[in-house]
């Protein structure tokens, strides 16, 4: 009797041994299939990322040229000059943009005093961002997605609010591709709320960022990520004459800066140096955008921004959101920050005949399309786990549905330790999965991924029981 017992609890361990193995070979064909899978792209989008348009981008920064000077210490009367007169045609150009969106985008001008502050504000002056806002049609959504530009423009001087301070590329550029961005966008639908803002006060400390930045934080607004342009028009450098309409980059901030004492222990513990939400965002722009866009390749530069400057993003991120910097590869420093003059021969100033519209538009596209992934996707896996009751050399996820949306199924991303980015995706119906392999030796991310495709921002799971 003991024998035949025995054989039974044989029997059945090899039984349960070759059911795991079986699992863990299907698993692993599912890696090897996952890391050669081509994402679809939605139709949706494409079609938004061809009504992109190189001369309505030319024609917004015309007319911001037009305007003299956009110095945030310039004139907030003249109806024709300064920052005043940039800021009320911006505003009216949402406004007619939103006529077209039967009811779902508002615009305003968000205005605020600022205080002389003895540094680059000599007197107190009217602080106004231009805000468009696309409400999302999920009532139950309240997640918030942000494209920004910086309105205001400078001389050398930073003072200097009467001369001429064209500002084409720093940052018409970026303002152009808000605004065309919001005309795209008004005429489609989104279940999450998209905005569309051109702030004033870049120039003179991050100003008008900084007070919306703020103002989402006391008001507990949901803002899950927030995307930067400043820059993004001039395909040619300075000094080594690279001339490059292929590439742009993309910065992003790594260890958190909001709450870093508090999350330091476990970022230090996991490995998480590399994982913060900025930098999830910045992998989700180069893997979207290069989907839509043909000949561009974003390049991640692990860093909060250019070495030892700043820009509207910063706010946001000192404000715990997930926000990057967008801005063309090489910059060109005799138009930047430069009175319009001609000096040994060289051409100073922000001129607009020195942006190169066609690479505008594709880093138009790449921002559009971003959004639209991340506003049209479900909301962000809940509670994501790595369960460690053992130790294995298998790694076992869970996480739970999403807050808003309705998911079709989820991303399982994975990638090395010594990858920049993620390496393979792995599409699961489940909330609970087993992996062969090792929690050592590779990060995870799970994604939310929509009925049209459309995926959320990764999250990094924890270690749970």
């Amino acid at each position: 009797m003991l024998v035949g017992l025995r054989t039974v609890f044989k029997q059945e361990f090899l039984y349960s041994a070759m059911k795991k193995l079986a699992a863990a070979a299907l698993l692993a064909l599912t890696l090897r299939a996952g890391a050669q899978t081509t994402v679809a792209k939605d139709p949706d989008i494409a079609s938004m990322v061809k009504e992109v348009n190189p001369d309505s981008l030319k024609s917004y920064i015309t007319r911001l040229v037009d305007f003299g000077t956009r110095s945030t210490v310039s004139s907030v009367t003249d109806p024709k000059k300064g920052i005043g007169a940039a800021r009320n045609w911006v505003l009216a150009t949402f406004q007619r943009f939103a006529s077209a969106s039967g009811g779902r985008m508002t615009a305003y001008l968000d205005t605020t005093t600022y205080a002389a502050d003895g540094q680059r504000v000599a007197s107190p002056i009217n602080l106004g961002n231009a805000v468009a806002v696309l409400k999302g049609t999920d009532t139950g959504d309240h997640r918030i997605f942000v494209i920004s530009g910086h309105l205001d423009s400078r001389r050398t001087n930073v003072m200097d609010g009467n001369g001429d301070a064209p500002g084409a590329n720093d940052d018409g550029s970026g303002s152009a591709a808000v605004i065309e961005c919001a005309r795209i966008m008004s005429r489609h639908t989104f279940g999450a709320t998209l905005i569309f803002v051109t702030v004033s006060g870049e120039e003179q400390g991050l100003l008008g960022s900084t007070y919306m930045a703020k103002k989402a934080k006391t008001r507990q607004w949901n803002i899950e990520g927030v995307l930067n342009n400043d820059i993004i028009g001039s395909n040619n450098s300075s000094e080594t004459n690279i001339i490059d309409n292929t590439h742009v980059r993309v910065f992003s901030e790594g260890l958190p800066f909001y709450d870093l004492d508090k999350q330091a222990k476990m970022i230090r513990q996991l490995g998480l140096e590399n994982d913060g939400k900025a930098r999830q965002l910045a992998r989700y722009f180069k893997e979207v955008g290069e989907r839509y866009v043909d000949n561009m390749q974003v390049v991640l530069i692990y860093r909060n921004d250019r070495f030892l400057r700043g820009g509207d993003h910063s706010p946001y991120v000192e404000n715990g959101y997930a926000a990057v910097r967008v801005t063309e590869m090489n910059e060109n420093f005799t138009r930047q920050h430069q009175d319009v003059r001609v000096e040994n021969g060289i051409q100073y100033g922000d001129l607009p005949e020195y942006i190169d519209y066609e690479y505008l538009r594709k880093n138009t596209a790449l921002n559009l399309s971003t959004l639209a992934n991340l506003a049209k996707a479900p909301g962000l896996p809940q509670s994501p786990r790595v369960l460690t009751r053992d130790l294995t050399n298998v790694t076992h996820l869970t996480w739970s549905a999403p807050l808003e949306g309705k998911p079709i199924g989820y991303y399982i991303l994975v990638r090395e330790t010594t990858s920049p980015v993620w390496q393979r995706k792995i599409w699961t119906t489940l909330t609970d999965v087993t992996l062969p392999l090792s929690k050592d030796n590779f990060f995870f991310g799970i994604q939310s991924v929509s009925s049209g495709g459309n995926e959320s921002l990764p999250v990094v799971p924890l270690p749970g029981r």
